[in-house]
């Protein structure tokens, strides 16, 4: 199967892939304005733009619901069912939720691709969605001229023990629990075929053990970073709990290889349209161009961002009284 893998080049057959090929994320706000929302017993979801949707049941309880799919980001087609079902479970996490059960969502050019590889693809997400005690209950296929996957995922929370975006409070530090780069270097592997193993395993890493450390530690405010970019998310979570971020760029954490790619010019789209967001709304203190495009680098399967310390994830920066801008960025 890898052979296949190989001779089809997945990426070759994607304009974008993974977290860069999302819509610009000024564009999406404008697009979904006025169309999400719900009654009081939605306690997470809507305006804020948050990871899942958490609505409160009978019992005492919530249940958690979100979907995520993309394009390949690898060529590897087992690999890339393992990234996309590890990014959408790690949605479930993001707002402090267990995974319970999950549907396969593909998209699949039949006529260019053998079926042997998209069973690949799945498989991948089955064997991570294993990892995570979430089985995979069936699904939704339809015929694409470009390959797509992922998964929706439905899970469980405790409504008084949720990570959101409008929890920050000032005084707080910023935790990340996995490196940034992800986006260049897929953007690499894309245009030379390039394999980066460790990326590769940051990918499929589920966030279940940030999550949980979070709650045990009593964060209230997260997020995963992911199309978006760690200043995208980050920005959102500062507009949502109204006080200002800044980051330690020196502290934030990188995976080998991404800074050459930056230099070498693999930029994807996403990296560029997520800095030029966020950029009206960032005080940068002497951050140079390569560093700034790192830091709003698109990631797929990222990390989570807790407002909080958790082991083992560096403390890249700390939330702060609401200033002039909400991005400090030092």
């Amino acid at each position: 199967m890898n052979r296949l893998a190989r001779a089809a080049r997945l990426t070759q057959y994607a304009h974008g892939g993974g977290g860069a090929c999302k819509i610009p994320p000024g564009e999406l706000e404008r697009i979904v304005t006025g169309l999400t929302g719900g009654g009081d017993a939605l306690v997470v979801g809507g305006a804020d733009g948050d990871d899942a949707a958490v609505l409160r049941v009978a019992g005492g309880r919530a249940v958690v619901s979100t979907a995520d799919f993309f394009t390949p980001v690898v060529d590897d087609a087992y690999d890339w069912g393992r990234i996309a079902a590890a990014d959408a479970l790690s949605d479930v996490y993001a707002v402090g939720g267990e995974p319970l059960m999950a549907l396969n969502l593909l998209g699949w050019p039949s006529d260019a691709l053998p079926a042997e590889l998209a069973r690949e693809v799945l498989r991948g997400g089955r064997d991570v969605a294993d990892l995570a005690g979430c089985p995979i209950a069936g699904g939704h296929s339809i015929d694409d001229p470009e390959p797509k996957y992922g998964l929706a995922v439905t899970g469980v929370a405790d409504p008084g023990r949720l990570l959101r975006l409008d929890a920050g409070r000032a005084g707080v530090p910023l935790s990340l629990s996995k490196p940034l780069g992800l986006g260049v270097l897929n953007a690499r592997h894309k245009a030379t075929g390039e394999v980066f193993p460790e990326a590769v395993e940051t990918m499929t890493t589920l966030n279940a053990a940030a999550a949980v450390a979070a709650l045990e530690r009593g964060a209230a405010c997260a997020t995963d970073v992911s199309g978006f970019g760690l200043l995208g998310h980050l920005y959102k979570l500062a507009r949502a709990s109204g006080v200002t971020a800044v980051v330690d760029a020196a502290a934030v954490p990188y995976l080998d290889g991404a800074r050459a790619a930056v230099r070498d010019g693999f930029v994807p789209g996403g990296t560029r349209r997520n800095l030029a967001w966020v950029s009206p709304h960032t005080e940068f203190r002497r951050i140079a161009e390569e560093e700034r495009l790192l830091l709003a680098d698109a990631q797929t399967s990222g990390g989570l961002l807790v407002a909080g310390e958790i082991p083992g994830a560096p403390v890249i920066g700390e939330l702060a009284p609401l200033g002039r801008r909400h991005l400090v960025v030092r």
